[in-house]
């Protein structure tokens, strides 16, 4: 009998633990009953709502939104999930809740690339994000700062020009030469040199960075079933990361190894590295930075600066073309500003207040990042006039694309029209929540003007040196204008345009 006690003993606690967590789970299940949740369509056994995504989230999301609302509930795997799809509920969360909103959910690619997260786009809300993102904000992405690039800008954008002047009539790939123009000028600011950066199109620097923003985009099971993570040694997953990874640490030890070296000569301005370093050594840091910190800032850079202005500046030239019109008088204005000139100059972009609005309309047509970057709720809290309940760690996706097609703002917002924009009343930098590219509130992109002095730049000089035309047999209802799968919204076929430079006589006579 005595030697059957531990065996009882054993039963009756599972029995008990059972009985527990069975209790919890009906008492969870029974609360949450009787706070109302944001609806949304029926849920599956076991995977929840995770079947409607469909390969383009933010255009499947859209389309669930039209029938359940601006406010939508999801269960995503074992993950209780919320979309936000208009203005009016986006301006509620960032003015009400912004706080409770400002976590951000462990994805299983992010983690890793971000160096356990410590970029500042994927960092959890708290001490370490806060004084990373001062470092950012005050130090790197200042004015001041950003105007301190321009040569490079400059000598960049000329670089691209000459590469499509000596091209001839030939057929121009701008989506591979943008995504170059953009990760030349980020590799010169974050490294100060592009000794290391191979100008040709197989560059494998530029193969780890779509690498990356494939895995990170691609659907990963443990994103929506935490504890499945082993899954990702057998699917082949961790695999691919290990190895780009591997290349991506290898690569920015390189060059942190190259400026902290005695007997590198310096130049006049500090690059981004230089800045980071900088600081890591400052002994009243309130957080001692690590460089495992420095390169999880510098994925940041190079992700972002790069991917949003090379997609930005195709999606931009691909509607153009769709729409002569306008093109014609983008270029008209580029070359009254900047007659007589080889070039347009930075000094030039003030005064460019059309293509302005046409860079306006394309992030609302065409925002980089279509459900921003995923967010999550820190704590419970109720939205809404109708006091919909939020439980704390659901995942919030703001459709940025829904909300700058909402029916309710545009006028036809299928339609590219950059004359919605004259009134000037309406701008992307997170006050006007019908039009959000770029985020808002605590979380948004702290990147925008470096972004946007790449953009402008390239456009103007693009617009200004040549006249651009399909290639022969292709019209322009032929355009492909689908959408490719990633966190970033790029252009799923090339854009591939023939450049007809343009002679100093015809550029006056326009």
């Amino acid at each position: 009998m005595i030697s059957q006690i531990p065996f009882i003993l054993f039963i009756t606690l599972i029995t008990l633990s059972f009985s527990f967590f069975l209790s919890m789970k009906l008492k969870r299940k029974n609360i949450m009953k009787t706070r109302r949740l944001p609806p949304g369509p029926r849920k599956l056994p076991i995977i929840g709502n995770l079947h409607q995504l469909g390969n383009l989230p933010h255009r499947s999301l859209q389309n669930l939104s039209k029938a359940y609302g601006d406010l939508m509930f999801l269960q995503l795997g074992s993950i209780p999930a919320l979309v936000v799809s208009s203005p009016n509920m986006a301006q509620e969360i960032f003015k009400n809740h912004d706080l409770i909103f400002s976590g951000r959910p462990p994805l299983y690619a992010i983690k890793r690339f971000t160096y356990d997260l410590s970029s500042i786009s994927s960092a959890p809300y708290g001490d370490y994000w806060r004084e990373v993102r001062k470092i950012v904000v005050l130090e790197l992405m200042t004015v001041k700062r950003v105007q301190s690039f321009a040569n490079i800008r400059a000598e960049e954008v000329a670089l691209m020009i000459d590469r499509i002047k000596n091209s001839g009539r030939s057929t121009v790939d701008l989506s591979s030469l943008e995504f170059s123009l953009s990760n030349n000028i980020v590799s010169r600011v974050a490294l100060g040199t592009t000794n290391c950066i191979d100008r040709g199109k197989n560059n494998r620097f530029q193969e780890i960075l779509h690498e990356i923003q494939q895995l990170a985009g691609e659907f990963n099971l443990a994103d929506f079933f935490p504890g499945m993570d082993w899954i990702n040694k057998f699917n082949g997953v961790d695999k691919r990361m290990k190895k780009y990874f591997e290349d991506l640490d290898t690569f920015f030890d390189k060059v942190i190894e190259e400026h902290v070296d005695p007997r590198r000569s310096k130049s006049d301005e500090e690059d981004i590295i230089d800045v980071l370093l900088r600081i890591q050594k400052d002994p009243f840091q309130t957080i001692k930075l690590k460089d495992e910190h420095l390169k999880g800032v510098l994925v940041d850079v190079f992700v972002a600066g790069t991917d949003t202005s090379a997609a930005t500046i195709v999606w931009t030239m691909a509607e153009l073309i769709r729409n002569p019109e306008i093109k014609q008088k983008a270029q008209q204005e580029v070359r009254k500003i900047a007659e007589g000139k080889p070039k347009v100059e930075e000094s030039d972009l003030p005064r460019l207040t059309y293509l302005k609005l046409i860079i306006k309309e394309s992030f609302r047509l065409h925002p980089p990042a279509p459900l921003l970057v995923p967010r999550e709720t820190t704590q419970n809290c109720t939205v809404g006039n109708k006091n919909y309940f939020i439980p704390a760690k659901t995942r919030v996706f703001f459709n940025a694309t829904a909300i700058s097609k909402d029916p309710g703002f545009w006028e036809d917002p299928e339609r590219f029209c950059p004359e919605r924009f004259t009134s000037g009343e309406i701008d992307f930098r997170g006050q006007n929540f019908e039009l959000l590219p770029f985020g808002a509130g605590r979380r948004g992109c702290p990147g925008i003007n470096f972004a946007l002095a790449v953009v402008e730049l390239a456009l103007a000089n693009l617009l200004f040196r040549f006249d651009w035309g399909l290639e022969e047999g292709i019209e322009v209802k032929d355009i492909d204008m689908e959408e490719a799968v990633g966190i970033t919204m790029h252009k799923k076929t090339p854009l591939r345009l023939v450049a007809f430079e343009v002679a100093k006589e015809e550029k006056k006579c326009l």
